[in-house]
Parts: C-alpha cells; structure tokens; sequence
C-alpha cells in the first residue's frame, strides 16, 4: 500500500469535511460522542475545524515553529448552539487550510510534532483526521459511513506510524507495547495488499505489509477494520472476526494512542 498523493489528501479534507457538516446537520450537538467521551458533539466539530485552522496557519506561514492556540484566527468555532453557523465555519476552515495546502504543495519546510518537516505532513494528518472524527459524528448522529478503501488503508498505516512515534517519544501507553514473540496480523478481506504485520519485542514493536501467521488476527472489510483499530467500534463488530489471542489485541487497542 502506498501514500495518496497530495491533491488526493487536499481532495479528502474537503470531502470528508462536507460529510462531516451533513452528518451534524440539524443534530443535537449536545450529544455525547462515544468515540470521545469528553466531547460533545458540537466540542468534536470544534476540534476538527481548530485543527484546521491550526495546520492551515502553519503552512500558510510557513512557519518554522509550534504555533500557540491563540495565534490561530478564528480557531473556537461560532457561539450558540446553531448546527448551520457551525457547519458553515467548518467548511470555511477546510477551504482556507486546503487552499494553502494547494498553494505550497507537498514539499515545503514547515513544522510538524513528527520526523517529516514537509506541508506533505499536514495533508495527510488532516486527512485522516477529519475521515476518523466524521465517524465519531456518524456514530453519534447514526449517518452512514464509509471511507474509499485506500483512504482507509492509509488511516491505518499512518495510524501504525503515529503509535511507532509515540513509543520512541516515550509515550508511557506506547511504551509497554512489547513482548518478545507476539505478533498482531491485520488484513483488510476486501482490498487487495491491505495487511499489516506488528511484531513485539523486548524493546518495543515493528509493523511491516506482510500476510504472515500471528498470534492474533484481526480481519473483515476495510473500512470496519480501519474503525476498529482506530478504537471507534469493537473489534467484533461490523462482520471482523478475531482470531486467535484476543487479549493481545485488547492490549494493543488499550495501549496505541498518542497525546
């Protein structure tokens, strides 16, 4: 499996962003979300279009820094509890951050919290980003939801990424995701090439494309896996069979998340 190209990713925030707003539209957004807990429903909106706003002002500046929050315009959303205004600011956010996205293309030098200083690092993180928390709102609202296959591979190698990151960072979740002779197989039944292999060790973990025997499997349709490993649904649900040592997989689960 390989990256999206980066008009792809630009194509996916504003597709997933339109989505995202339909999938609020006329809802409560005092409602819970189940995949954050925390966050009501308009707070999850607030997040994903302030995250935007974010990655959009460092590219646009090109800057060389973390900016703080209150450098980012605009980043707390609209006040009241109209679910269009909110929508409307969203989709406005997306524009402005793509539109400089678009403008710089994938190889300028700009911070990122990772290895990769490109703005080809914020293309993708909104990407995923925004496709991950539209499931949170579809979850919450009960909208339909699917991802293109290949988005939702990459959602899972970025994710794998992101988890490898915070483990050298010294992440103390990520930090206990070892154990010398275990191994997570994840294949994706409906996309062709779509596996991944995480092996453990003393140290840490390793993840590679390969379909090998684990001690344990995750399997099922694309988009279904890619929720599960997310931690948006169970590992059971949405026709994924587990098989094998299940407790090493609520292991992982438990443990791969990041800030």
């Amino acid at each position: 499996m390989t990256l999206l190209t980066h008009d792809r990713y630009c194509d996916e925030i504003l597709f997933q962003t339109d989505r995202l707003r339909a999938a609020v539209d006329g809802a409560d957004l005092t409602a819970r979300v189940p995949g954050c807990p925390d966050w009501s429903l308009r707070e999850l909106v607030v997040h994903v279009g302030g995250a935007h706003r974010w990655a959009g002002e460092i590219v646009r500046t090109r800057s060389a820094v973390e900016l703080p929050d209150e450098r980012v315009p605009d980043a707390e959303g609209p006040s009241g509890g109209d679910p269009a205004a909110l929508g409307a600011w969203l989709a406005e956010g997306a524009a402005a951050t793509v539109a400089a996205l678009r403008e710089a293309g994938p190889d300028t030098a700009v911070w990122t919290w990772a290895g990769e200083r490109r703005t080809a690092f914020w293309a993708r993180r909104m990407a995923h980003e925004t496709a991950v928390h539209r499931a949170d709102a579809a979850l919450t609202t009960g909208a339909a939801y699917e991802v293109a296959p290949d988005l939702a591979a990459d959602t899972v190698t970025e994710w794998l990424q992101i988890v490898s990151f915070a483990q050298q960072s010294g992440d103390p979740e990520a930090a206990e995701l070892r154990g010398a002779g275990k191994s997570l197989h994840l294949h994706a039944t409906d996309v062709p090439g779509a596996e991944w292999l995480i092996e453990f060790d003393e140290v840490g973990f390793t993840w590679r494309h390969a379909h090998e025997r684990a001690t344990v499997a995750l399997r099922g349709p694309m988009t279904e896996l890619m929720l599960a490993f997310n931690r948006r649904q169970k590992p059971d649900e949405g026709g994924l069979e587990v098989l094998g040592d299940s407790g090493l997989l609520d292991f992982w689960l438990e443990r791969s998340s990041f800030g």
